[in-house]
């Protein structure tokens, strides 16, 4: 069966989501139509992909009756958009975070309930090949067992070719924890298949402009008792996102979107395999497993009930930076 499909929001991401629909190809995904009130940025992306324009989301939805609606809006608009779409029979592939707060999430996945559509929020960490390869690596016990994570991520936040909707609290929910934050703690999370249960957070508030943390030190516990650090900074420096996975009897090194290495006790040495270098993007393997979702009935990987546990890490992050103490996740 082929699915018709709608881009909400034309922003950077849409690209990424319009050309893993190509790679699927017609006889399972055909994009239709995208929907952005920027009508030159909307446009444009509508005559890359030979798309029908919409300054209207809401229009879009009522003229085309899509199959599957993406979501790449605000954050804070995530609920509204998402509940409209799933009252008018549309499953969901919602960017992440997911929303700006947990009771925004709840009310997406009343909505979706009551509509009876599948939800699917884009944590794309796990359909990257060397982060595949760093699960199972967990999961074999080749290395003993997991006792301590620690995530790293730099980057510069504050260019001037992002959107001032991203340093904006009342509209992004925060800044870099808050966005690039969500990828580290659903990291942390899918791979250890464990839910972190508390949080101590020290934030910064330099930047230039916004009113957002411009970087973030984090203490997580997960179930089970594996203790994890998070540190990321978008102030000027050296760009890095790298995980560092500590065993009883060895050390991983996992650059994501590079690969995995493992030492027993000497040097780093690459981890290799079939899964090392995947051809299949991470937007297209999400889309496969959306797929499986709507036609099996089923919740996909990244389901909205998992994607709120990532939200209400972010809330105890910044309730803890609020108060001075550590916090525990609702």
């Amino acid at each position: 069966m082929s699915y018709r499909v709608v881009m909400i929001g034309a922003g950077g991401i849409s690209r990424n989501h319009l050309d893993a629909i190509r790679q699927l190809g017609p006889e399972r995904l055909t994009a239709v139509a995208v929907a952005d009130p920027d009508g030159v940025r909307g446009r444009d992306v509508a005559a890359q992909y030979g798309l029908a324009y919409y300054p209207s989301y809401q229009e879009m939805i009522v003229q085309e009756k899509p199959d599957i609606a993406i979501i790449a809006l605000p954050h804070h608009l995530h609920e509204e958009c998402a509940v409209f779409c799933a009252a008018k029979g549309c499953h969901l592939l919602l960017e992440k975070p997911m929303a700006n707060s947990s009771a925004s999430c709840d009310a997406i996945l009343a909505a979706v309930r009551e509509a009876g559509v599948a939800l699917m929020v884009g944590h794309t960490q796990h359909y990257l090949p060397a982060n595949r390869q760093a699960k199972a690596l967990i999961e074999s016990g080749r290395l003993g067992k997991l006792v301590a994570i620690h995530d790293t991520r730099h980057k510069a936040y504050f260019e001037e070719e992002r959107p001032r909707w991203f340093l904006e609290k009342e509209k992004a929910g925060g800044g870099i924890l808050m966005n690039l934050g969500a990828h580290s703690i659903d990291k942390i999370q899918w791979l250890t298949g464990r839910r972190v249960t508390k949080v101590k957070a020290v934030l910064s508030y330099e930047a230039p402009i916004g009113n957002v943390e411009g970087s973030g030190v984090v203490l997580a516990e997960t179930e089970g008792g594996i203790g994890a650090v998070i540190v990321q900074s978008g102030y000027a420096g050296v760009a890095k996102d790298e995980t560092e996975l500590i065993f009883t009897g060895g050390m991983a090194r996992l650059v994501s979107r590079q690969g995995l290495w493992i030492s027993s006790g000497g040097e780093y040495e690459p981890v290799e395999g079939d899964d090392a270098q995947g051809a299949e993007s991470p937007f297209a393997s999400q889309l496969y497993d959306l797929l499986d979702a709507i036609e099996h009935r089923s919740e996909p990987e990244c389901s909205g009930e998992y994607a709120k546990s990532v939200i209400a890490v972010l809330e105890a992050v910044y309730r803890s930076q609020a108060t001075g103490v550590e916090q525990v996740v609702d």
